[in-house]
């Protein structure tokens, strides 16, 4: 008996503990501005910079970017970017390092976390050209 009243009270707990998906005002006022880099499991996985008027360039740091913008639809952050008009949707929550972020087009990928937030501009290199 006293095993159920402590699982009751650890379920009745956990809405407290949760962290609130942001809204896209919230997400705004958190990353404009910045370079922020994102992490998946031990792993770098991209950087994306937030310009003003909801723009965004990202890039797997690989020194290619993207240049795109976002909206909030639904109480997710979508993203479209000028080489895929598809929107990609994610929720972010402020967790206690930074960022967490959820590809809600798959829920089961790993969610990603603010890895490092930086000033410095972000390696773009140009245009590919030739074959």
């Amino acid at each position: 008996m006293r095993l159920i009243a402590l699982i009751l009270l650890a379920l009745v707990a956990l809405p407290a503990n949760a962290q609130s998906t942001m809204s896209g005002e919230e997400f705004d006022a958190y990353t404009q501005g910045k370079t922020l880099y994102y992490g998946s499991g031990n792993q770098p996985y991209g950087a994306e910079i937030y310009l003003p008027n909801r723009r965004v360039r990202w890039s797997f740091l690989d020194g290619e970017c993207k240049d795109g913008e976002w909206y909030e639809a639904d109480g997710l952050i979508c993203f479209t970017y000028d080489d895929r008009p598809d929107p990609q949707c994610w929720s972010f929550e402020q967790g206690a390092r930074g960022l967490i972020a959820r590809f809600e087009n798959d829920p089961a990928v790993t969610p990603l976390y603010e890895a490092n937030e930086s000033t410095e501009e972000m390696l773009c290199l140009g245009p590919k050209i030739g074959v």
